[in-house]
């Protein structure tokens, strides 16, 4: 058992792994899905419909009928405002917005496209559809993010925000997926479509400043005084990614001392280091992705980078290195709880099943609430949205918080705030967010996690999803007293689509994968390495005894 780690992960891309370009592009127009293949047909997954053209799953087709079907669901809805749309710099985001912005025009839709074709950071667009939406209850706006996140250069991704201006929720994506199926099955019979030169110059097509209203907007969220003040070094590696541009803005509107050590955009991304399975990600939690972010380690005060959509943080500081996303989020949240006076008192914490329980000893000592949902940031959106939540975060590095003045920022992951949190953090506490979580884990803890992976057929992963508590048979979990086993989360009471399992000092869960014939055990300890063992190998002795039944 455990994650079968390539010999080529942490290593320079390789010449074969760069992907032809063209070819790709080519099969985003040319190959038609089989919607009698499952794996060809729309499926919307925590964070909107991805594939590849080169495996027949994300195609023209696909973003005609997802589009269509949005403007059915908008019309439904009665959701008539602007709708944003923004793309990231993966090589089938250009191609699937000019096919997306063909179809809104055709159903007159007001469309808001980047000013000067600039590409478009996921909180930039949910920033936009808040700003937009504050103070009014009809006319409201929502968005398209062109992105597959992080994923690799052969991907492409598509992603609907409602007017609460993050990820759409099961019932919605579920609504916007079948109609797109439908669409598809007809042979697209039903999509409205006008040529891309007509559609870029619809009266209904305009251009917005992402970029300008976004950056301009930072000071309500993030204390740039402190860290101009502190005079404090700051590197950051975009990895060619939609914010590309975002930071020398950020550097010359706020006077920071910040270097942008790169702005390439190249949509090979063959400038990373190669990911644990040897393929290119730009993940920035993943050490063996973050090779050129790390070497930065020393030269500066910290440094961060974020994905290819920005909607996910590395951080990176002179004490410790790329800190774990567990890591940081504990940090942050400590931080922002003492330091946002003007927060409403009730605001809670949230944090995914999955996340690290050093985050629920450091929201206990603040004497907040845990909001605790299932994987995927939609869980946060409306929490974020109303103020009941301060913070949302995930343990794959995506976290949103309010402004200083309590009010909603983004309500989709933002990857620019928390890198520049990091250096607000370092500027007000004097010590660095390496240096800040030694002293919480002197306090409170410290713990050490792992995820691992074990196969499973499709009949036991959804045996898996179904799991009950009651199937358990188990009482203890590494010599401690289970304290609960959890199908549905604490916070909003949806399923988890698998298990948890907790102890005083341990926990782990276990889910299955949405794309592969593999279940993800996420274990995590405070009485160290060996009892961490001790979990995953009890863990996978439970979970194997409920799918043998």
């Amino acid at each position: 058992m455990g994650t079968q780690i390539s010999p080529l992960a942490g290593q320079p891309a390789q010449a074969e792994q760069r992907v032809d370009i063209t070819k790709l592009i080519n099969a985003y127009y040319d190959q038609q899905p089989d919607p009698a293949v499952t794996a060809q047909r729309v499926a919307f997954g925590t964070s909107g419909h991805r594939g590849s053209s080169f495996a027949a799953s994300f195609n023209e087709a696909h973003v005609l009928a997802i589009t269509q079907a949005i403007c059915s669901y908008r019309e439904g809805q009665g959701i008539d405002g602007p709708l944003f749309i923004g793309i990231d710099t993966h090589a089938l985001s250009i191609p699937a917005f000019e096919s997306a912005l063909e179809v809104l025009a055709a159903n007159a839709v007001e469309v808001m496209i980047a000013k000067g074709d600039e590409y478009t950071p996921t909180p930039a667009l949910s920033h936009a559809i808040l700003v937009y939406n504050r103070g009014r209850k009809t006319g409201l706006a929502d968005g398209i993010v062109v992105t597959p996140s992080h994923n690799p250069p052969d991907s492409g991704g598509f992603k609907y925000n409602p007017p609460n201006g993050g990820p759409a929720d099961n019932d919605v994506t579920g609504w916007i997926e079948a109609r797109a199926n439908t669409l598809l099955d007809a042979g697209l019979k039903g999509v409205r479509r006008i040529p891309l030169d007509q559609a870029r110059h619809a009266a209904t097509t305009h251009e917005y400043d992402y970029l300008g209203t976004y950056v301009a907007d930072l000071g309500s969220v993030i204390d740039l005084d402190a860290i101009r003040g502190s005079g404090l070094r700051l590197g950051v590696d975009p990895l060619g990614g939609a914010g590309v541009h975002y930071w020398a803005r950020i550097a010359e509107q706020y006077q920071l001392d910040l270097t942008v050590v790169s702005d390439q955009v190249d949509a090979t991304f063959d400038f990373m280091s190669l990911d644990w399975d040897g393929r290119i990600r730009m993940d920035p939690s993943s050490a063996y992705a973050m090779q050129r972010l790390i070497k930065l380690k020393d030269h500066y005060d910290i440094a961060f980078a974020c994905d290819t959509d920005h909607d996910r943080h590395g951080i990176v500081t002179p004490s410790a290195g790329l800190l774990s996303p567990n890591h940081y989020l504990a940090v942050v949240i400590d931080y922002l709880f003492q330091h946002r006076p003007h927060w409403n008192k009730q605001a809670a914490v949230g944090k995914t099943v999955v996340s690290s329980a050093l985050i629920d000893r450091v929201t206990a000592r603040l004497g907040r609430k845990l909001y605790e949902v299932p994987v995927g940031f939609k869980w946060f959106a409306d929490g974020l949205f109303d103020g009941s939540l301060g913070f949302g975060g995930e343990e794959s590095a995506g976290a949103s918080f309010n402004r200083i003045d309590g009010s909603v920022w983004t309500t989709d992951k933002d990857g620019i705030a928390p890198a520049l949190l990091s250096a607000e953090i370092t500027a007000r506490s004097g010590r660095d967010p390496g240096e800040y979580y030694r002293e919480l884990v002197h306090d409170l803890g410290e713990p050490v996690a792992c995820r691992v992976e074990a196969s499973a057929t499709v009949e036991q992963k959804k045996k898996l999803a179904k799991l009950s508590p009651q199937q358990l048979k188990s009482t203890q979990l590494s010599g401690e007293k289970i304290e609960c086993v959890l199908d549905h989360a604490p916070g909003n009471g949806a399923s988890i689509g698998g298990i948890k399992v907790v102890a005083a000092n341990g926990w782990f869960a276990a889910r299955p994968s949405g794309t592969e014939d593999i279940y993800k055990i996420y274990a995590e300890s405070f009485l160290g390495e060996e009892h961490l063992r001790q979990i995953v190998n009890e863990a996978q002795a439970m979970v194997d005894d409920a799918l043998a039944v």
